[in-house]
């Protein structure tokens, strides 16, 4: 019992850590956790996914440019319409963010419903 106490308290200081970072972001953005660490199946070697969604301009490498984040950390860069589309046909990002994501910051309200 104290291996699965031990995983979820990594979890939940992992989804600490994350939703610290994802509130020092300086601009306007809906972020959230996706992959091992929202599902909790994560292991030694994962990485911590947050699709992020702002406002953005530019290709996705121009977009990663724009953000600072901690070692470890794989973000997604998404607009707004980007997002919605991925929802609208059903994409297996979107259907993960909306089934186990953890909402780290919602500034577009876009998880609420």
């Amino acid at each position: 019992m104290e291996i699965v106490k031990q995983r979820r308290r990594l979890r939940e200081k992992v989804i600490e850590e994350a939703g610290r970072w994802a509130r020092s972001l300086p601009f306007k953005a809906t972020a959230v956790l996706i992959g091992s660490y929202a599902r909790g199946d994560f292991n030694l070697w994962s990485d911590v996914d947050v699709i992020v969604i702002s406002e953005f301009r530019g290709n996705p490498l121009q977009r990663l440019a724009q953000i600072d984040f901690p070692p470890g950390y794989e973000i997604i860069p998404l607009t707004i319409e980007e997002y919605r589309r991925l929802v609208e046909k059903g994409d297996l990002l979107a259907v993960e963010a909306r089934r186990y994501g953890v909402i780290l910051r919602d500034d577009y309200r876009i998880f609420e419903d």
